[in-house]
Parts: C-alpha cells; sequence; structure tokens
C-alpha cells in the first residue's frame, strides 16, 4: 500500500517538473526570437558573433537595447505572474490580481505625482519623444507608496466590515476608479511636458527598458520570491480553507497582510519602470492552476514563467502586427486580459 502511494506521489512531482521543463523550452525559444525581431534585421549569425563580440557591427543594439528589453520583460512577467497568483491565493478568488485590485493603478498614480509633483519624469530629445525619468529611486518610492494605500484601504475595510474575498474585489474596483481619477486631476494641473511624460508612462511598455532597470528590479524580484517560496506550505494550507490553515498553527490574518505587501513591492517596482501593464497577473496563474492545480510549490514558479512567456509573446507582437509602428505592450495585454476575465467572471458565476 504505502510503495503503491510512493509511486504515485513520484508520478505526480514527475508530471509538474515535465511542465516546467516545457515551459522553460517555450521561455528560452521565445527569448531568442525575441532578440532577432527589430527594426535592423541582423542574422542569426550576425546574433551569435555579436554575443560574443562587442566591437562588432550591431553590437550595441544587441546589448543595449535587445537584450536589456527582454531581461526586462522577463523580470516584470515573473513579478506579474507572482504577484497574481499569490493574491489570488490568500483572497480565494480567481479574479484578483494586481491590476483588478488597483494595486497597479495605485503605484501609476504614485509615479504620476513623482512627475508632476517632484518633476521626477520627463520626455527629452531633438524630437520630444524619448522618455527619461530622472530619479527612478524616487518613483519607484511613490509608486510602491501609492500601491500600499491601495492594500491598506483595501485590507481597512475588510476589518472594519468583515468583508468576503469577492466584496475585497468589488473594493479594489472601487480603488482603481479613485487612483485613476487622482492621476487624470493631476494631468489636468501638468504641464504640457509633464503630461507628456504621463500619458507616455502609462502605456505601459518594454522598450524604454536599460540595464540599471533590470538591475534594481532584480534585486527586489529576488527577495520578494524568496518569501513567497518560504511560505508555500502555508498557501497550500489556505487553499484547505481558512479553519484548517488556522488549526495548523498558521497566522492567517498575518500572512495575508505580509503577503499583500511583498507583492505590492513587486508591483510598484515593476509600474514604476514600465508604466501599467494589466491582465497578465491575472491570466497566468488561472491558466497555471488548470494545468497543475493548486500546488504552490510548483503554482508560483510556473505562474512567473507564464507571466514572462506572455509578456515576451505581446512585446514581440507589438513590434510586428503593425510595421515600423511599435505597438505599447500595454495595449496589447489589455486587449488579450478583457476576454480572459469575462470568461473567469462568467465560468465562477459570481
Amino acid at each position: 500500500m504505502n510503495n503503491d502511494i510512493n509511486s504515485k506521489y513520484k508520478k505526480y512531482i514527475r508530471s509538474k517538473y515535465y511542465v516546467g521543463i516545457v515551459l522553460f523550452i517555450i521561455l528560452t525559444i521565445i527569448s531568442i526570437i525575441s532578440i532577432k525581431i527589430g527594426a535592423l534585421n541582423l542574422s542569426w549569425n550576425d546574433i551569435f558573433l555579436c554575443l560574443f563580440n562587442r566591437n562588432m557591427e550591431g553590437s550595441a543594439i544587441l546589448w543595449n537595447l535587445r537584450i536589456p528589453r527582454l531581461v526586462v520583460a522577463i523580470i516584470v512577467g515573473c513579478c506579474m505572474g507572482i504577484e497574481g497568483c499569490i493574491m489570488q491565493s490568500i483572497l480565494r478568488n480567481p479574479l484578483a490580481s494586481p491590476y483588478t485590485m488597483g494595486i497597479s493603478q495605485g503605484a501609476g498614480f504614485g509615479v504620476a505625482f513623482s512627475i508632476v509633483v517632484l518633476g521626477a519624469g520627463s520626455l527629452s530629445s531633438a524630437s520630444g519623444n524619448i522618455f527619461i525619468m530622472n530619479n527612478p529611486y524616487l518613483t519607484s518610492l511613490f509608486a510602491f507608496l501609492g500601491a500600499m494605500i491601495g492594500v491598506l484601504l483595501i485590507v481597512l475595510l475588510s476589518r472594519l466590515r468583515n468583508i468576503t474575498p469577492t466584496a475585497m474585489i468589488l473594493s479594489g474596483v472601487a480603488m482603481s476608479s479613485l487612483f485613476s481619477a487622482g492621476t487624470m486631476l493631476l494631468q489636468y494641473f501638468a504641464d504640457s511636458a509633464q503630461l507628456s511624460t504621463i500619458v507616455f508612462w502609462t502605456f505601459g511598455d518594454v522598450e524604454r527598458a536599460v540595464w540599471n532597470d533590470a538591475w534594481i528590479m532584480l534585486l527586489v524580484f529576488v527577495p520578494c520570491l524568496i518569501y513567497f517560496m518560504y511560505h508555500v506550505w502555508d498557501y497550500n494550507s489556505l487553499e484547505s480553507g481558512e479553519e484548517t490553515a488556522k488549526g495548523l498553527g498558521i497566522n492567517t490574518n498575518k500572512l495575508r497582510m505580509v503577503s499583500l505587501l511583498v507583492a505590492s513591492l513587486t508591483a510598484a517596482i515593476s509600474v514604476s519602470f514600465v508604466g501599467v501593464i494589466g491582465f497578465i497577473g491575472l491570466i497566468a496563474p488561472h491558466v497555471m492552476r488548470r494545468i497543475i492545480g493548486v500546488d504552490h510549490r510548483f503554482l508560483i514558479l510556473y505562474s512567473a514563467i507564464l507571466g514572462a512567456i506572455i509578456l515576451i509573446l505581446a512585446d514581440i507582437i507589438s513590434r510586428i502586427i503593425i510595421p515600423p509602428i511599435i505597438i505599447p505592450v500595454g495595449i496589447l495585454t489589455a486587449f488579450l486580459g478583457v476576454p480572459v476575465f469575462l470568461y473567469v467572471l462568467i465560468k465562477t458565476g459570481n
């Protein structure tokens, strides 16, 4: 009997590893394709040589534009996949994500405030179309503060009225509208340069990525990922119900609060550098739950990988759909995310 159980468990674990291997292969393939696509047509041989010879023609484009863009897309996609996975777990609602909870909009309001009030960003070039963040640390700080305001308001409402997880989603919709109104108010009082900066930034795109952005986001992402992976069994316990988790000695209120704060930090750091990119945090965890179930030992990591895959694919499509025009990737993810949101809403029934 024990041998049979062990055999089934090993088969269960192997199947999850196979899914991870497939996801990693897909991520590798589309990453290579992403490096190939661009205004300058580089052959596969040129790309290979440029990777090892910085003095070759085209190496500057590869190392200063395409590879940083790819790295930032991977990090941001991973952040969004994990954020959605954690929020859906702790709120026990498949519609939860930083975008639907208003956290991304709160971070966006914080960035808009730093641009208009504190002068943290500008559009600067001969043609006036290059986005420059004068103080990325300041914008990241205010993005985090904006995200925290949204989280704290939602948590406060849940404490005062003891509302259900579904009602918390509705609270997030209200917070989203509030922050959007605040951002529009800042735009109303902004001068033309500040307004152009905010509009350009709110499109949400990885095209503006540079190496410094990638390193800063990576330094924030890795500790957050370690925290989430450390609590995988706590999240698994929550899937069995609140009382079960408490019976196992888990402080569910503390777990929810700290997890929301950490998830908001990853959302804030992403928004502050690439703008608001919606719905990836909703799509990636939902798809992975359908494939591998709710075991967070695998669900967290695989949601991150799928989030990166979706964002890179959207970025590739944005470059080839209407050449030579590059559509901001946030627009494409919104078009993709709305049907998925409606599908999940209809599927859940409430």
